[in-house]
Order: structure tokens, then C-alpha cells, then sequence
């Protein structure tokens, strides 16, 4: 064999080693695919009922939102009502009731003040009646 014949099966063997060293991590990559696509099949599989449960889910909380949108609305009109109500009593009954309360406020204020009328006329009664006596105890003496 002439060294030309040896350099080509030198060459053949390096090639034939060169394509077992990267045949092993194709395979292994191969097999990583796999296991990555049978993964995500799995993945939606399952994903399935629970997307579907998810979906029962939101409908079910679209209806009870619908339902207190009804008794907020409800509660809206009560509570409108009221004030209406409120306002027709205040313009009813209040004003009686402030001339009410005004003219006891008066009678309280005639009441007192003329108690302290009298304990002034009283107070002065007895100073003239003081000083007549002391006028007499004078022309007396």
C-alpha cells in the first residue's frame, strides 16, 4: 500500500469516527424531542378540562354579576326613594316643628327672664324696706 492509500484509510477512518461521535448526541437529541413533544401533547390534553371548567366557571360568575347589578340598581331606587321621601317629610313637618321649637325657645326665654324680673323687683323691695327701717331707727334715736 502506498501512502496515498494509507492517507485515504486514515481519512475513512476519521470520517467513519467523526459521524459515531456526533450520531450520539443526535440520538440523544432525538430522543429529548420526543420526550418534549409528548410532554406538550399531555400538557393540552389535560389543559382541556380545565380550560373547560374554567369557561362553567366565568359563566356562572357573568350570571351572579348580572344578579347584583339587579340589586344594586334596586338598592340605587331605594335609596333615591328615601332621600325623595326625607326631603317631603323635612318640608312637611320641619317647618311646624322649627316654629315649635322657636316658640319654646320664647316662652323659656319670657319664663326665665321674668323669674329674674321678680328676684331683681324682691331684691329691691327689701333694700327700700331696709332703708326705711334704718330711716326710722334714725328718727327714732
Amino acid at each position: 500500500m502506498s501512502a496515498g492509500e494509507w492517507a485515504g484509510l486514515i481519512a475513512a477512518l476519521a470520517l467513519v469516527l467523526l459521524v459515531l461521535l456526533l450520531a450520539v448526541p443526535l440520538l440523544k437529541l432525538g430522543r429529548t424531542l420526543d420526550e418534549a413533544t409528548l410532554t406538550i401533547r399531555q400538557t393540552r390534553e389535560e389543559s382541556r378540562p380545565i380550560l373547560t371548567q374554567a369557561q362553567t366557571t366565568i359563566a356562572q360568575v357573568n350570571s351572579n354579576l348580572e344578579r347584583v347589578d339587579d340589586i344594586t340598581g334596586n338598592a340605587a331606587n331605594v335609596s333615591s326613594n328615601v332621600a325623595a321621601l326625607t326631603s317631603v317629610v323635612a318640608a312637611t313637618v320641619g317647618s311646624p316643628l322649627i316654629k315649635v321649637a322657636a316658640f319654646s325657645y320664647g316662652v323659656r326665654s319670657a319664663t326665665r327672664k321674668r323669674r329674674e324680673g321678680q328676684a331683681i323687683a324682691e331684691a329691691a323691695a327689701r333694700d327700700k324696706a331696709e332703708r326705711r327701717a334704718r330711716r326710722a331707727a334714725r328718727r327714732a334715736a
